[in-house]
C-alpha cells in the first residue's frame, strides 16, 4: 500500500473529547482553588488552620461553582462562558494577589475613568505573564478540546439533577457551619469581597446598572444665593489656590513627624499643618468629587455628587472666577461648568511624555495666570503627585534623593525599601511644588490677598499587611490610605483676620475632606445658606479683622 493511500486523520479526530459535565467540574475546580489565592489566604487566617471550617468552606464553594458551571454548559455557550470566567478570574487574581486589591464598585469606577497612560503602568510584563499562564493557556485548552453534549432533553434532566445535588451540598455545608461562617463574614467583610470571580463580576454589574441610572441625572443648583460679603479693606482681590494632591499619605510627611525630611521647603514656610486629617474615599473617583461637594463623607454618594453642584459652582454664583488645571485623570465631573485646562492634552514636551506630565507644568503657567488676575479668583491644581505604581516617573532626576529607588512599575521586582524610597522622592517633589505655589503668591502680596490649601485626595499602601497602592473599601482601608496631609498658607492680609495662636492650638484636632468646601467659602468671604461654620477649619479662629 502506498503512503498516498493511507487514511489521514482529520483534525477533529485528533482533538481530545470531554463531557460537558466533566469540563464544568474541572473549570469549577480551577476557579475555586487556582484563582482564589487571596480568598483562601484570608479564609485560613480568619477561620484558622488546620480547620474543619476551611474544609467545609472549600467543599461548599466548589459545589456552588460547579452548580453554576454545569447549569450553563449548554452547546454553543459553554466555551465562551468558561473562557470569560477564566479571563476575569485571571485578571482579578493578579491585582488581588499582587497588590491586595479588592475589586468593588468604586474600584471598577476608578478603572473605567482612568487614562491610557495610567492603565499602561499596570499592564506590565508581570501582568502579561500572569494572564498568559492563568488566563490564556487554560482558555486555549478549552478551545482545543471537543465537548460532548447529550441530547437536549436528556441533558436537561441529567444536569438539573446534578445542579440540585450540588446546591444541596452547598446548602448543607452552609447550614452545618452557619455560625462560624456568619461570624467570620460579619467580622471580616473583606472575605466575601475577595471571592473570585464572583465579587468582581457582581461589582461590574452594579457599576453598569448605576452608570445607566446616572445617565439621566439633572444637576441641581447649589448656593445660588452666594455672594461675597465684602471686599478686602485694601481693595485687593482675594485669590485662593487649591492644590488637590494625589496619593500623598500623611505618614510620609515630615511635617507630621516622619523621620525622613520629605518636606524641607514647606517646613520653612509660614504654614499650618493639620496633623489628623482623613479622606472621603481611597480612590480619586470617590475622593475628588466628595471633597469638593457640600456633603460629608457620611452622607456622600456617587449619585449625590453627580446631581448636585459643588464648591466651584457656588464660587461662580458668588461672582468669583473659578478655574481648574488638570494634571491627572480628570476632575471626575467637578469642573464640568468652569474653565478647564488639561495638561495631558497639551502634552508640553518640556514636562510631558506620553501624555503624562510632571507637576512643574503647572508652575510654568502659574506666574502668568496670577499676573492676569482682575478680581476674586480660585484656582484648583489637580496634581499627578505620587500616583503609583510608577512612582519613579513622578519626580525629576534632581529630586532623586532617597536611593536606591524602585525604577519600574513592576513593584514585585523591587524591595520594599526601594519602593518607599521612590515614593518618598515623589513626596519631596510635591513639597517643592506646593512651596513654589506659596512663593509665587508671596511675591504678589502687594497686588492680591492670597491663600493656599494643599489637601491630598487619599493615601497609599506601600506593602503594609501585604497591601499596595490604594482603593481599598473604606470599611477595611488601613490608615495609610485614609490619613492624608492638609496644609494651609495664608498671606499677610488674610492671616491678620485669623488668630494664629488659636489655629496652632487646634492643629491636632480631627479634620477631613468635609472641611474643604466650607473653609474655602470662609477664605473667600462668601455668604450662602449652604455654608456651615462648624465645618470651616478656620471659623473658630477668625477675628473681625478678616475683611
Amino acid at each position: 500500500m502506498s503512503l498516498e493511500s493511507l487514511p489521514i486523520a482529520s483534525p477533529r479526530v485528533l482533538r481530545p473529547a470531554i463531557g460537558s459535565v466533566t469540563l464544568s467540574l474541572i473549570v469549577a475546580l480551577y476557579l475555586t482553588f487556582v484563582t482564589n489565592r487571596t480568598f483562601w489566604s484570608k479564609a485560613v487566617d480568619y477561620l484558622g488552620a488546620p480547620s474543619f471550617a476551611v474544609v467545609l468552606l472549600a467543599i461548599g464553594l466548589f459545589a456552588l461553582f460547579s452548580a453554576v458551571c454545569v447549569a450553563v454548559s449548554v452547546k454553543y455557550l459553554t466555551k465562551p462562558f468558561f473562557i470569560l470566567l477564566i479571563m476575569i478570574a485571571a485578571a482579578s487574581s493578579r491585582f488581588m494577589d499582587t497588590f491586595g486589591t479588592i475589586i468593588d464598585v468604586d474600584m471598577i469606577r476608578n478603572a473605567a475613568e482612568t487614562t491610557g497612560s495610567e492603565a499602561g503602568h499596570l499592564l506590565t510584563a508581570g501582568f502579561l505573564t500572569h494572564m498568559l499562564i492563568f488566563g490564556i493557556v487554560p482558555s486555549l485548552l478549552i478551545v482545543f478540546v471537543r465537548i460532548r453534549h447529550r441530547p437536549f432533553f436528556q441533558k436537561f434532566k441529567h444536569n438539573l439533577v446534578l445542579v440540585l445535588c450540588l446546591l444541596a451540598v452547598f446548602t448543607s455545608v452552609s447550614i452545618a457551619n452557619v455560625r462560624t461562617f456568619a461570624a467570620a463574614i460579619r467580622q471580616h467583610r473583606d472575605l466575601a469581597a475577595t471571592v473570585n470571580p464572583v465579587a468582581p463580576i457582581v461589582s461590574a454589574v452594579r457599576y453598569v446598572m448605576a452608570t445607566g441610572a446616572d445617565s439621566n441625572i439633572t444637576v441641581q443648583p447649589l448656593g445660588a444665593d452666594a455672594r461675597v460679603v465684602a471686599p478686602m479693606l485694601s481693595g485687593k482681590p482675594r485669590v485662593t489656590i487649591i492644590v488637590a494632591g494625589e496619593t500623598a499619605r500623611a505618614e510620609n510627611f515630615s511635617l507630621g513627624g516622619y523621620a525622613r525630611d520629605t518636606n524641607p521647603l514647606l517646613a520653612r514656610q509660614d504654614i499650618q499643618y493639620f496633623t489628623d486629617t482623613s479622606s472621603c474615599g481611597t480612590a480619586t473617583a470617590v475622593s475628588l468629587p466628595c471633597m469638593f461637594s457640600v456633603y460629608t463623607r457620611a452622607s456622600y454618594t456617587h449619585r449625590k455628587g453627580l446631581e448636585t453642584e459643588n464648591l466651584t459652582d457656588v464660587l461662580t454664583h458668588a461672582g468669583i472666577k473659578a478655574e481648574w488645571w488638570e494634571n491627572n485623570t480628570g476632575s471626575k465631573g467637578v469642573a464640568d461648568r468652569i474653565a478647564y485646562t488639561s495638561f495631558s492634552d497639551i502634552n508640553d514636551p518640556r514636562f510631558c511624555k506620553n501624555n503624562e506630565c510632571l507637576d512643574d507644568v503647572a508652575l510654568d503657567r502659574l506666574g502668568a495666570w496670577l499676573d492676569g488676575i482682575k478680581g476674586d479668583s480660585v484656582l484648583v491644581i489637580h496634581q499627578l503627585g505620587s500616583h503609583g505604581p510608577a512612582y519613579y516617573l513622578r519626580y525629576p532626576e534632581k529630586f532623586r534623593r532617597f536611593t536606591p529607588d524602585c525604577r519600574t512599575a513592576e513593584l514585585g521586582n523591587c524591595s520594599r525599601e526601594e519602593i518607599v524610597n521612590a515614593y518618598d522622592n515623589s513626596i519631596l517633589y510635591t513639597d517643592y511644588i506646593v512651596s513654589s505655589v506659596i512663593d509665587m503668591l508671596k511675591a504678589r502680596e502687594e497686588k492680591m490677598a492670597g491663600s493656599m490649601i494643599y489637601m491630598s485626595d487619599h493615601g497609599e499602601s506601600l506593602g503594609e499587611n501585604g497591601l499596595y497602592l490604594h482603593g481599598a473599601p473604606y470599611f477595611i482601608a488601613p490608615s495609610q490610605q485614609t490619613h492624608i496631609p492638609f496644609v494651609l498658607w495664608t498671606g499677610k492680609e488674610t492671616r491678620a483676620g485669623i488668630d494664629q495662636a488659636c489655629l496652632k492650638a487646634t492643629a491636632n484636632e480631627p479634620r477631613s475632606h468635609d472641611n474643604l468646601f466650607h473653609t474655602v467659602l470662609g477664605l473667600m468671604n462668601v455668604a450662602t445658606g449652604v455654608y456651615d461654620p462648624a465645618l470651616d477649619a478656620l471659623a473658630a479662629c477668625r477675628t473681625n479683622a478678616a475683611s
